[in-house]
């Protein structure tokens, strides 16, 4: 480790994570048009948007910075890779990836941490005994919408509170087990070809992860929080559909058992990917 990821992990240490992420949540709902414009102007040019592939492109159909930070693309940028694959839940970078060690652990830039830990339980350890994951890490320039990699039903969904933490390369490299300590949404997935689970790990500067179902999930408070679909309500979803969106960079986990046949050997860290291409087959 360098000293400037040292520096910078010292700061996020002492950082008050969650008041920081609030208050820079509460400039990004400000609906003054002149400050809410120049926000977003400023924030397409810093990141190169691709204004080309936003469904809406006049700023003053955003009524907030968030709205236009969690926009929608047009209709068909992001093909589906088809039935048969496990489809991207978003664009972003694979920042780590592999299959899921005896006792169920992940490893993430020589990290290793439980699957108990990353979901708040040991509920799953025997389902994914073996199984595969993937990490997916969101910039700020990324669309920030989660989709479903494939026809499913949500049957569990978990919020675990914790820190923000920031989840780039540096910070994962530096902080132990990062993505099991920041506060997350877990969701628990039945399909076709056997169970999933997707977990959306917020970040600094994350006000909230927000579901088309459930609304604002974070922060509900400082206890873990669960909905059970197991009967009763029921959210069946096809692949591409929305589950979620962030409003800050942050990391999506994909994770899939053993009896399905795993993710691409492409990719790799550093490997760029779009939401809808394939990551594997399940």
């Amino acid at each position: 480790m360098n000293l400037m990821q040292n520096v910078n992990t010292l700061i996020q240490y002492g950082l008050p994570g969650h008041f920081l992420s609030r208050a820079v949540g509460r400039l990004a709902f400000c609906e003054n048009r002149k400050v809410k414009n120049f926000l977003i102007q400023q924030f397409i040019q810093r990141f190169d948007i691709q204004m080309d592939e936003v469904a809406e492109p006049a700023l003053d159909a955003y009524p907030h910075f968030n709205a236009f930070f969690t926009r929608a693309l047009k209709d068909g940028i992001r093909p589906l890779a088809g039935k048969e694959h496990i489809a991207s839940p978003a664009d972003g970078t694979v920042l780590s990836g592999g299959q899921l060690s005896e006792d169920t652990r992940l490893t993430a830039k020589g990290h290793h941490f439980s699957l108990a830990e990353l979901f708040g339980s040991e509920e799953y350890n025997k389902t994914y005994q073996d199984g595969h994951y993937l990490t997916v890490y969101l910039s700020p320039k990324d669309y920030h919408r989660v989709h479903c990699p494939m026809d499913a039903e949500l049957k569990h969904m978990v919020h675990v509170p914790g820190r923000l933490f920031s989840v780039n390369e540096s910070t994962t490299t530096a902080i132990p087990a990062v993505f099991a300590r920041n506060e997350r949404v877990i969701m628990h997935f039945k399909s076709a070809h056997g169970p999933f689970s997707m977990v959306l790990v917020g970040a600094m500067l994350v006000a909230s992860v927000e579901t088309p179902f459930a609304g604002l999930i974070t922060p509900p408070g400082q206890r873990i929080t669960e909905w059970n679909y197991h009967r009763g309500a029921h959210h069946k979803f096809i692949q591409g559909d929305e589950v979620g969106r962030f409003q800050y960079g942050s990391t999506v986990i994909t994770v899939i058992p053993n009896s399905m046949k795993g993710f691409h050997e492409e990719m790799t860290n550093g490997q760029a990917v779009r939401m809808g291409e394939s990551l594997g087959q399940p």
